[in-house]
């Protein structure tokens, strides 16, 4: 009967297209996909295919809701639809990920002028529930390179890409190129057990660096370290892990862990304060100083016992959520430091702005300090400039008595780097003088 033919029709339909917007989904992508590298074989043309996920999403499902997720899906797609040419497809892999493949291609050029056509058009505002929202969206891409173009290779190349897209900055696109391979094979299996560290199976851990007062032996608080004694690797640089946290959306996870442990290590203690590092993207998350206060209340630890730790970078994002938050966090009384200083580009008008409580001047200028006139001149203009902003200042990574004597000299009160301690373990720390909860009576010290 035509009522019998129209219900299986419809049930086709949904085989075979995303409900929420109408585009083909994954199965009937991966068959046009196919076909369409078979056709261009035989012509022996070009296909293109393009792996596209937006930048923002997550933080729009977890500050607007999933309606305004799936709203800005809807309007994601209608946008890629309307910007391609009609006879191209693009089809939504799930998520917020869509794929679009592009036929009779002559150039990579002509690749990269769509994509970039693309990206111009998610970069303008969306309107959900009404407010305009800015997301935008990386892309990679990957070329047929002839008759025996394998689809689950291409799009295995064009998910490379798009890692690497959004590694190098998001809101762009990459090309596959054939090097990409090996580094990504690595940082995948890095992250699936870094996830596996995350979920309980051990391996990650805080080590506690202490800082010290001018005279080399009284302890003015610690820096708390994420070290990651990996089974098979080794000892894995933070840096390294970090980044790929960063990357893949681990980051939050880690670094509330981080928060957590190190808070509730310190208070334990008579440390005066414990010293985070936290990332931009933390403090890009409107909900971070309410995290933040959860942390305390649950671990007891006095807000005005925790520094929280970032780079310069910050410093140069325009960012609102930033600015608020930064301030919501010295308003409850945690502490602001500026990480790694002098080797970003901060101006003496954003330092003001987002008034900072403490800089920390990096390793690299204390390390050429006893050698490099240009070094202590670098040096001494960042401590006067903590000096007339009123705030802390500490000199990090300070290996010798020449370069702590000049330091102390040039104004510098809390020092920190293996000529003193290393970072150690928390029963280490917990052992030296002052530390322990039953040392005597804390100390503050201010630069």
């Amino acid at each position: 009967s035509a009522a019998l033919q129209t219900s299986q029709d419809q049930a086709q339909y949904l085989a075979f297209h995303d409900t929420l917007t109408g585009l083909p989904n994954r199965a009937l992508f991966e068959d046009r996909l196919r076909r369409m590298l078979l056709f261009a074989g035989q012509d022996g043309t070009h296909v293109a295919l393009l792996y596209l996920d937006l930048d923002r999403f997550k933080h729009i499902n977890d500050t607007l809701g999933h309606p305004a997720g799936d709203e800005l899906v809807r309007q994601t797609a209608a946008r890629l639809k309307h910007t391609i040419r009609e006879a191209d497809t693009v089809a939504r892999l799930g998520g917020d990920e869509f794929a679009v493949i592009l036929l009779d291609i002559p150039d990579a050029g002509s690749v990269e002028d769509i994509a970039e056509r693309l990206l111009m058009k998610l970069r303008e505002p969306f309107r959900l529930i009404g407010d305009q929202v800015f997301v935008g969206a990386s892309i990679g891409i990957a070329l047929s390179s002839g008759p025996d173009t394998d689809a689950d290779d291409l799009l295995r190349k064009a998910d490379i890409a798009l890692y690497e897209a959004k590694k190098n900055g998001r809101g762009r696109y990459e090309v596959f190129a054939g090097d990409m391979d090996d580094l990504l094979l690595r940082k995948r299996k890095v992250e699936s057990e870094l996830r596996k560290a995350l979920d309980g199976d051990g391996g990650i851990k805080l080590a506690y660096q202490p800082v010290f007062a001018a005279d080399g032996r009284r302890i003015l608080g610690a820096e708390a370290l994420i070290r990651w004694g990996h089974e098979v690797h080794g000892a894995l640089p933070a840096a390294q892990f970090i980044a790929i946290a960063e990357e893949r959306g681990l980051i939050g996870e880690l670094g509330k862990w981080a928060l957590s442990e190190a808070c509730r290590f310190a208070a334990g203690t008579e440390l005066p304060w414990i010293a985070v590092n936290i990332s931009p993207m933390q403090l890009r998350d409107a909900g971070f100083a309410e995290q933040i206060a959860g942390i305390l209340k649950e671990t007891g630890l006095d807000p005005s016992r925790l520094q929280l730790e970032t780079t310069e970078s910050v410093l140069l994002e325009h960012n609102d959520t930033i600015g608020a938050v930064i301030a919501a966090l010295r308003q409850s009384g945690v502490r602001i430091v500026l990480d790694d200083f002098g080797t970003g580009y901060s101006s003496l008008s954003y330092l003001r702005r987002q008034s900072i409580d403490k800089l920390k001047i990096d390793r690299s200028f204390v390390r050429l300090l006893d050698e490099d006139e240009s070094a202590r001149a670098i040096a001494k203009t960042l401590i006067e400039l903590a000096l007339a902003l009123k705030v802390e200042v500490t000199a990090e990574g300070v290996e010798t008595d020449a370069q702590k004597a000049l330091l102390v000299g040039m104004g510098c009160h809390q020092i920190q780097g293996y000529l003193l301690s290393p970072p150690l373990e928390p029963g280490q720390l917990l052992a030296l003088p002052g530390v322990s909860s039953a040392g005597p009576e804390r100390s503050v010290a201010r630069a």
